[in-house]
């Protein structure tokens, strides 16, 4: 039952909600009438969204994708490179930063040793004209978080959906977390529904195919995350342990989260033997001197015969560029990587060969020659 408080602050909000709904309809009514110009390029486009806000796991996605085609097409990643501390079109290179291109690109970049384009611009028709002058040889460009980005028509739409929170039972921002209300999830090509436990019954795959309403021209997926073996934050520093197997009760590990939905990520070591304290920070969180210090103070009052601390990739690669992270914890810290795993369902097809197969089917678009939108 909801409190007074609870109640409150529904009737604060639904009218706020109510505004936000109202202006993200006419924008879509602007693009569906093509008041507002959607463009096409003669480079296959897909893009990976979703329309709730953070953390539906967009990057592991993005480079499942980008694994499985990059070694059949000249593959390219394109984001805005959210929070960085630049501005305008940049490509990833040996000297690139979390700061220079965001914390997510540089993962992609640095995951793929370099070998697939990775680009940032706010602008994504601008980032897809230069990626295509610089790189003509791109066969396939990936959009990273670019489902409400209408101003590029992609060749396939890929929305992912949190399991444990369906957009049929969210509210738009800011009653809820929804940044578009459901009827959105009609523009997608396909759909994945994310982070689902690894045991499930025909009635949830199809209860869920039910409530979202798809069309018949609509594919749905769903995948779960795989946990790898940990890894050193600073390879270079020598760390002395990187096993969570052979921790026992008398260990302590110290989870250190920047991430917009952290419950994942600490569920996964709650089976292990090991005490588990956690120190969350926001989203893309930016970690100040202050941070590092309130960290290690809480790292050296732990109690434990071993102790280590362990976070998320994309903390991580922010972690690793920090000038204030200290030196005696550097052999101590390590990240967890992570991969998606597909489930087709009740499809008999997999994810990725429906994905080629949509590529290959839909025309492309000839609209690339339109030069005025700057969006």
């Amino acid at each position: 039952m909801k409190s007074t408080t609870d109640r409150l602050l529904t009737y604060a909000l639904t009218p706020l909600s109510w505004l936000y709904g109202m202006a993200v309809y006419v924008r879509n009514k602007l693009f569906d009438a093509k008041i507002l110009k959607e463009m096409e390029f003669d480079v296959p486009v897909i893009s990976v969204g979703n329309i709730t806000v953070g953390g539906t796991g967009k990057t592991p996605h993005v480079e499942y994708i980008v694994s499985r085609l990059s070694g059949s097409r000249n593959v390219a990643v394109l984001s805005r490179g959210y929070k960085r501390k630049t501005h305008g079109f940049i490509m990833a290179n040996s000297k690139s930063s979390p700061d220079s291109i965001g914390d997510e690109p540089y993962q992609i970049w640095h995951k793929f040793g370099g070998k697939v384009r990775v680009a940032v611009c706010e602008k994504r028709t601008v980032g897809i004209k230069q990626l295509m002058r610089l790189h003509p040889e791109i066969e396939l460009i990936v959009l990273d978080d670019a489902f409400q980005h209408r101003y590029v028509k992609p060749k396939v739409s890929v929305l992912l959906m949190d399991y444990s929170r369906p957009v049929y039972t969210d509210r738009l921002l800011p009653l809820g977390r929804l940044r578009e209300s459901i009827h959105a999830v009609g523009r997608a090509d396909m759909i994945v529904v994310t982070k689902c436990p690894d045991q499930m019954q025909p009635l949830d795959y199809r209860l869920i195919e039910k409530n979202l309403e798809l069309m018949a021209y609509q594919k749905i997926y769903f995948s779960r995350f795989r946990y790898e073996s940990l890894e050193p934050v600073f390879p270079d520093e020598s760390p002395y342990y990187a096993s969570l197997e052979d921790l026992t009760e008398r260990d302590t590990v110290l989870l250190l989260t920047g991430i917009a939905q952290p419950r994942y990520f600490v569920r996964h070591f709650t089976p292990y033997r090991f005490r588990v304290k956690v120190s969350h920070f926001p989203d893309h969180h930016d970690f100040s001197r202050s941070d590092l210090q309130e960290i290690e103070r809480k790292f050296d009052e732990m109690e434990g015969e071993r102790k280590i601390i362990v976070t998320t990739e994309k903390d991580a690669v922010r972690l690793a560029f920090n000038p204030y992270f200290p030196d005696k914890l550097k052999p101590l810290v390590f990240f967890q990587p992570i991969s998606v795993s597909m489930d087709s369902g009740l499809r008999s097809d997999d994810f990725i060969s429906c994905l080629r197969s949509e590529i290959d089917r839909r025309p492309v678009g000839g609209n690339s020659h339109i030069s005025d939108i700057t969006h």
